[in-house]
């Protein structure tokens, strides 16, 4: 899956499924460039996004929200993400 594609059908996801005021993407795969794990067509993703409605849940909460919604992603195209909520 191309970077683009895979940013696309996130944003798209977290957006059906979870109010949004703002969201996000960037790729940071380039962290990952030189580590043991780094796995060619698996991303490193950073999601920025203003919610009242995640910021009113705890931090786990709100972190398995987004990583049950992103299930397939994680599996098959994502090698990690970080998420920042305000």
């Amino acid at each position: 899956m191309d970077i683009n594609d895979l940013i696309a059908i996130v944003k798209k996801k977290l957006q059906d499924k979870i109010n949004i005021e703002s969201i996000r993407i960037e790729d940071k795969s380039f962290l990952h460039k030189n580590h043991v794990g780094n796995q060619e067509g698996r991303f490193h993703l950073k999601i920025s996004l203003i919610s009242s409605e995640l910021k009113n849940m705890s931090r786990i909460e709100s972190n398995k929200k987004i990583f049950k919604i992103l299930d397939k992603e994680m599996r098959d195209s994502i090698h990690s993400i970080q998420i920042l909520i305000s």
